[in-house]
């Protein structure tokens, strides 16, 4: 009976969702017409798409660019993050020297910081995947810290009671008690690292969505525009539905 109603519930949720998308759709492409929007600010779904067919390739050729910049970026940021939080964590001087210091630095806005990282490092991919890293790597660290420090005290105190050393209630209690939060903040970073690569494509780039976005800007192509940014989005969903089955895996094997 259980699996019945959670087979349910998917059919439910899942016509749910397609209904909401094909009511936007309609609203989309019958919107236009009603209010007399112009195309140049926003085209219809039915020239959109159209533009995704016939730039499939040129589309297919910079979304593979743009991918491969936020997947470096964003393992970059949840090793080093993950890293560091344990750090900070196990040693209390780097939360009172090196933490106010990664929060100053999360202060400044990042596209600030996107011409620099290609002054730095150039036109190639090198300053995209720092962009990604550098919109990814703060919630990684914060979800790191806070799952750590929100371990109950009274199973912390139970172990100390029980002479466990720092090692194994780090590996049996800690750690498997922030693991959620680590997750969370894995999740989120996704779609940060995914705005991080179209920024430092912004700035400066000769491939990738977020020059091509710039291009269609240019020659005024709305259409070619949004349907870059329907392919932002689809990278974007796709990146993170595959982030969020990885998490849930690691939680059940951490159970």
């Amino acid at each position: 009976m259980g699996a019945a109603d959670n087979k349910t519930s998917w059919y439910r949720t899942t016509a749910e969702r397609v209904a909401f998308v094909v009511a936007l759709a309609l609203v989309w492409e019958y919107a236009v017409d009603i209010f007399h929007i112009k195309a140049y600010l926003l085209p219809p779904l039915s020239r959109v798409l159209a533009s995704l067919w016939s730039n499939r390739v040129v589309l297919l050729q910079q979304s593979l660019v743009t991918t491969w910049e936020v997947i470096l970026g964003y393992l970059s940021a949840v090793f080093g993050g993950i890293a560091l939080g344990l750090a900070i964590f196990a040693v209390p001087s780097l939360t009172r020297t090196l933490y106010p210091f990664i929060v100053a630095i999360q202060g400044i806005p990042k596209i600030a910081l996107a011409p620099l990282m290609v002054i730095w490092m150039g036109y190639g991919i090198s300053s995209k995947v720092l962009m990604a890293f550098l919109f990814a790597f703060f919630p990684v660290v914060i979800t790191t810290l806070g799952g750590l420090a929100g371990t109950p005290v009274h199973l912390v105190e139970h172990f100390r009671a029980n002479r466990a050393s720092q090692w194994t209630m780090f590996r049996r209690l800690q750690l498997p008690s922030a693991l959620p939060s680590i997750m969370d903040g894995c999740k989120t970073a996704m779609p940060l690292a995914v705005i991080g690569a179209i920024v430092g494509e912004f700035v400066g780039s000769d491939k990738g969505l977020g020059y091509l976005i710039l291009e269609a800007h240019a020659s005024a192509r709305s259409d070619l525009l949004v349907a870059a940014l329907v392919v932002v989005s689809v990278v974007a969903g796709a990146l993170y539905w595959l982030v969020e089955l990885i998490a849930g895996r690691v939680w059940w094997r951490a159970l």
